[in-house]
């Protein structure tokens, strides 16, 4: 997903969101003025509130499971690693 930003695969729509995920994420990184003033012509009020509480949810859960030790399910492999085990 590193290319999200280029790739066609993406809506325009899910390269923002994707955006929007790694400047909630990233240290260092912050929702820039303008990519707020975005995703708030693409997404209504409850969608945005809604896609704002998965990816803090997310990072949440990602923080307390490596703090944990609680190792990964390995749900993010691609089918061919995942089949290879």
């Amino acid at each position: 997903m590193a290319d999200y930003a280029t790739s066609p695969l993406y809506s325009e729509t899910e390269r923002l969101a994707l955006a929007y995920a790694d400047a909630m994420t990233i240290t260092g990184r912050d929702v820039s003025d303008e990519m707020f003033a975005r995703l708030r012509e693409l997404y209504t009020d409850d969608e945005l509130v809604e896609l704002t509480a998965i990816i803090a949810w997310e990072n949440s859960s990602s923080k307390f499971n490596r703090a944990l030790r609680v190792p990964s399910q390995k749900l993010w492999q691609r089918r061919a690693e995942a089949s290879s085990e």
